[in-house]
């Protein structure tokens, strides 16, 4: 759960905290770990009955909560769209899309008849090339259809200005997780380098070449790749957030990359910009000078596989099964999605808003948006005391947290206004053209924004989805209706429950805005220091401790979390059950101490909290996970925040010896 979107809820808070509660249901805990000791393992102690007993669906990388929710929530979304692909629908309504779109990708009679025919015009085009020129007309046309390849372009908030849009160029340009892939040595790493290697010779393979032909094909396009991975940043680096603002003129761009011909290339893209922020212009230097240094025929190359990657799972089975073959390898995934499965996630992505539409309309209720309202009010004011309470920040610097807090936007639900798909063409027998009319949709979308005022109802996410993010630039917090159900938000279960649960998940996103990234963002969403200088250095060695901490906790093996890559979640995530918990201390029942089912309403609130990350995954998904996800692995989602909170060593009476226990003056707190 991370940074990124917008919208404002027309829900006046305190108008909303004096509604009635809300009725409750009487839910019992079950699947407690009795044998185990709270203290030493919460996880497993709420957890553990479950993991042990729980089987990951062979479609899938994980079985659980968060993000693994998302499986049960593409169940539903195929009802709708089993519904709507067979209903007789008006043209050009977003059922007749929706469902047309489905079907067109359900179809894979029509799909295998047409093989790679698609990709033919694309794949002659590459063939025509003749110079770097015309290599990166190429490029733009392509990035316009939604294949990126040698250009990271997408448009947002400038920085320093986050009221106006600007064009961000990024990184980009390889196919395997993230650059150090292309340098690690060990054995697991080797089998995902050669999986994908592999995975090229059959691609070529499939287009015509011969055994020797693909096989030499697959080791010129990865050693292009190779050499832009060497000018990446890490993912580590990445999170720099003043590293990633370069503000640029093009026409400076012009004279620095030759190669690149900026201006040409822009208005190629559609854009005509006197400035542009380059977030790693190492990568552009380096690409510069490997458009020279590079033969034009292994750029030709390197397009076709970045061109078959980029398509394979749009075309015929043998394309998806090779592609599949290196997901295997990559993520552990034992078989391959099903068809409906694949496609419900197709639509989501292509059509998202339009689907949500549908989805809202049967499964999220508006009294849904109302209880989260008051949840949200009480975490803010949970939070502000918190910040009052801090003695290690001074007055004028908690005066400018407070006004940063209060000038959040929070989005519950669903857009109050939604995406235009009007432009987007269906035909039910045109699953490939179909995704390229929906991408040319959305590349219209980001192009028009260029230059222009923020839209702040824009969202970043499609409602449906198991999530919730924070965007820096826009101070908002933001929670999809997918998130707003169980175990995370249930609209008739007692207090203890929902805090615990999306209340952690609401402290959480509040964080971010003052973690070691969000607080370098002013209330306005601007880059700006609005610190103390002696503050935010007791802050940074905060900060540093959490970095310590997180890196002595165990995966797999040898397999550590990063610190320095989580920081910013584990921080959120030691703050979000603090704040969470103070919130619930509001309520008639955070101030009770009657036991239901043999727990204290604390108890119940920090079962609520394991509860919402119960996570099972493949060995080589988690290993992929540490790697390159910003979030620690769902284990020390649970036990790292709650080893540094003494209301739990309260509620669960942990003592020294406790393998989770820490005195008292070890115990993180940053917020």
């Amino acid at each position: 759960m991370r940074k990124l979107a917008y919208l404002s809820v027309a829900l006046v808070l305190a108008g909303a905290c004096k509604q009635k509660a809300p009725e409750t249901k009487h839910i019992v805990i079950t699947g407690i770990d009795s044998t185990k000791k709270a203290g030493d393992d919460f996880f497993t102690y709420v957890n553990g009955i479950w993991y042990d007993t729980a089987q990951i669906p062979a479609g899938q990388t994980g079985v659980g909560s968060y993000s693994f929710l998302n499986f049960p929530q593409r169940i539903r979304l195929k009802g709708i769209l089993d519904s709507v692909a067979n209903s007789n629908n008006p043209a050009g309504s977003i059922e007749q899309k929706v469902g047309d779109f489905y079907a067109s990708g359900m179809d894979t009679v029509t799909i295998d008849k047409r093989g790679y025919d698609p990709i033919k015009p694309l794949l002659a085009r590459i063939d025509a090339v003749t110079d770097v020129p015309t290599l990166l007309k190429l490029v733009a046309e392509e990035q316009k259809v939604g294949t990126g390849s040698l250009i990271g372009f997408n448009v947002g908030p400038d920085d320093k200005r986050s009221t106006i849009n600007i064009v961000q160029l990024y990184q980009t340009g390889i196919s395997l997780p993230e650059r150090d892939y292309y340098f690690q040595k060990d054995s697991a790493t080797l089998a995902i380098q050669n999986a994908y290697k592999t995975y090229l010779t059959r691609l070529f393979q499939l287009t015509g070449s011969d055994a020797a032909a693909a096989e030499k094909n697959a080791s010129v396009a990865y050693e292009v790749e190779k050499q832009l991975a060497a000018a990446h940043r890490t993912n580590i680096e990445l999170r720099d957030v003043k590293a990633n603002y370069n503000k640029l003129a093009v026409a400076a761009l012009a004279k620095k990359h030759p190669n690149l011909n900026w201006p040409t290339l822009l208005n190629d893209l559609g854009v005509k910009v006197d400035s542009v922020n380059m977030a790693q212009p190492g990568y552009y230097d380096k690409l510069n000078v490997l458009l020279k240094s590079v033969a034009i025929g292994d750029w030709k190359v390197y397009m076709k596989a970045n061109t078959l990657t980029s398509y394979a799972n749009m075309l015929s089975r043998p394309f998806a099964d090779a592609a599949f073959a290196y997901t295997k390898v990559l993520t552990g995934q034992a078989v391959k999605k099903t068809r409906a499965e694949e496609m419900t996630q197709a639509v989501d992505r292509s059509l998202g808003e339009a689907l949500a539409q549908l989805y809202v309309k049967k499964y999220f209720p508006e009294s849904a948006r109302k209880r989260m309202a008051v949840l949200i009010g009480n975490l803010k004011t949970a939070f502000e005391t918190r910040i009052d309470k801090l003695d290690w920040m001074s007055d004028s610097t908690k005066a400018k947290a407070k006004e940063k807090l209060y000038a959040f936007t929070e989005k519950i639900g669903y857009p109050d206004k939604w995406k235009d798909y009007s432009t987007v063409e269906v035909k039910r027998d045109a699953y490939f053209e179909n995704r390229l009319s929906a991408n040319k949709n959305e590349y219209r979308y980001a192009v028009a924004k260029v230059g222009r005022p923020v839209d702040r109802n824009e969202w970043y996410t499609t409602p449906p989805t198991v999530t919730a993010y924070n965007n820096p630039p826009l101070n908002e917090i933001v929670f999809p209706a997918g998130i707003l159900q169980s175990p995370y938000f249930d609209l008739m279960a007692d207090d203890a429950l929902n805090y615990g649960g999306i209340g952690m998940v609401i402290g959480h996103e509040i964080t971010h805005s003052f973690d070691d990234q969000g607080a370098q963002y002013d209330k306005e969403g601007n880059v700006k220091n609005w610190w103390a200088k002696s503050d935010y250095e007791k802050f940074k060695a905060k900060t540093q401790q959490v970095v310590d901490q997180y890196n002595k906790f165990t995966v797999l093996d040898t397999v550590h979390v990063k610190g320095a890559l989580t920081l910013g979640e584990n921080t959120a995530d030691i703050a979000g059950v603090a704040i969470a918990y103070d919130a619930f201390k509001l309520t008639e029942q955070g101030k009770d101490t009657t036991k239901i089912d043999g727990f204290t309403p604390d108890q119940r609130f920090f079962i609520s909290v394991a509860r919402i990350w119960r996570v099972k995954t493949t060995d080589a998904f988690l290993r992929m996970y540490v790697n390159t996800n910003a979030h620690s692995p769902a284990r020390w989602r649970v036990n790292g925040p709650l080893m540094n909170f003494t209301p739990f060593y309260n509620a669960f009476n942990v003592q020294p010896g406790d393998k989770m226990y820490k005195p008292e003056s070890e115990r993180i707190t940053v917020w």
